[in-house]
């Protein structure tokens, strides 16, 4: 404390009063959020107690994060503290979710020993805006669907929607699991396989054929095949091919059923990257029943 009866402080003796360095309060005064109380007579800063206050302020901002003029707007009144910690939220929250997408990345190019190339790609695919994921999937949904009009726009909007739902702070799994999404939905062979399904269901649709009606035989074989797993019927049983009656009808030709719906393991894929990017913990929905009926139509034919 000076010698003059005023009170008040030097800068090296505020610095030992807060326990912070004269650099550090230096710097603060220097960029206008701790003003002086006054100027000694050889124009050194001096400091009151309402400095030592608005410091300890000043540093509990700076701990939280605050940037200098958001703390300066603080100490002179214009914004008030709830409005800073408010707007400093909404900041945090997108360095938070931005770190967590760091993290993935950086988890999945370790468990794959992925080379420098592909930790850039999958970096850059990770931080794809929702808008730009959506933009991938409707490059490749424009092409799997263009000139096949019939088509049932239950299976366009489906597939429209599937893999994009990549949360804001994704797990790695997830991280990992949008990255081969997106890289599959680019495979020229991947996209062969999905135009040929949709090459099949517009073929199978009159003009009369209503909009969903995919979604109805969907349904129709879930209960159906669903039911007949219950009982334990199995594929190769003669009850089996009771099953694929009642669901497909007589006379069906099974074999070309069996070619539409028995497209791979790069769709199995597929539809376990997406169950995967929507947080679902079980494998997707009904994958089962449709494993089921491709092995009955491969153990009973038809004739």
């Amino acid at each position: 404390m000076t010698n003059d009866g005023t009170g008040l402080l030097t800068i090296g003796e505020l610095a030992r009063a807060t326990g912070l360095s004269v650099r550090t309060i230096r710097y603060w005064s220097d960029a206008g959020v701790l003003t002086p109380a006054a100027r000694s007579t050889g124009g050194y800063r001096l400091y009151d107690a309402a400095c030592a206050a608005r410091l300890e302020l000043i540093r509990t901002l700076r701990e939280l994060g605050l940037g200098l003029e958001a703390v300066r707007e603080v100490v002179a009144g214009e914004r008030t503290v709830a409005e800073v910690a408010a707007t400093h939220v909404v900041a945090l929250d997108a360095r938070i979710r931005s770190l967590k997408v760091t993290r993935a990345v950086l988890s999945t190019v370790a468990r794959r020993g992925s080379t420098a190339e592909e930790m850039t790609l999958m970096n850059k695919l990770a931080r794809l805006s929702a808008a730009e994921r959506q933009r991938i999937v409707d490059d490749f949904v424009e092409e799997i669907f263009h000139g096949l009009d019939t088509a049932d726009p239950w299976i366009r909007e489906r597939t429209r929607s599937i893999g994009v739902s990549l949360p804001d702070d994704p797990t790695p799994e997830q991280v990992d699991a949008w990255v081969e999404l997106a890289e599959l939905l680019r495979t020229p062979e991947f996209r062969a396989v999905m135009r040929r399904m949709i090459e099949y269901n517009a073929a199978d649709r009159t003009p009369d054929t209503p909009a969903g009606a995919s979604a109805r035989f969907f349904e129709r074989l879930v209960e159906l095949v669903g039911a007949a797993r219950e009982r334990g019927v199995a594929p190769e049983s003669p009850e089996a091919d009771a099953v694929l009656t009642e669901l497909l009808g007589t006379g069906t030709d099974r074999t070309a059923v069996l070619r539409r719906i028995d497209l791979g393991n790069e769709v199995v894929r597929y539809r376990e990257l997406a169950s995967v990017i929507k947080g679902e913990s079980e494998p997707p929905k009904h994958q089962e029943e449709f494993g089921w009926v491709v092995a009955a139509l491969k153990a009973w034919p038809g004739r």
